[in-house]
């Protein structure tokens, strides 16, 4: 960062470079190109985060199959009996 004197000796040197009808268009210019980077940059950050968003993710596993209940054709089904257990034959 830059102190309050190191600031004077750089204005002091703009001034005796240029001279005090340029040092004004030139700092006009000075200032639309530093904006000009600043456009850009945030269009080109904006941009990576948009990206980075959308970006495709797997599809979800389908949710599992639960397994279906045994019948016996003779007794019917064992009121019992859960899905994980399944029936019981005698």
């Amino acid at each position: 960062m830059l102190s309050v004197p190191d600031v004077l000796v750089v204005s002091v040197l703009a001034l005796l470079l240029f001279g005090p009808d340029r040092l004004p268009k030139v700092m006009r210019q000075a200032g639309r190109f530093m904006r000009d980077v600043q456009n850009t940059s945030h269009s080109f950050i904006a941009e990576m985060e948009r990206a980075a968003d959308t970006t495709e993710l797997p599809p979800p596993a389908p949710p599992a199959e639960p397994e279906p209940l045994s019948l016996d054709l003779k007794t019917g089904p064992d009121k019992n009996a859960t899905p994980e257990q399944g029936t019981e034959e005698s």
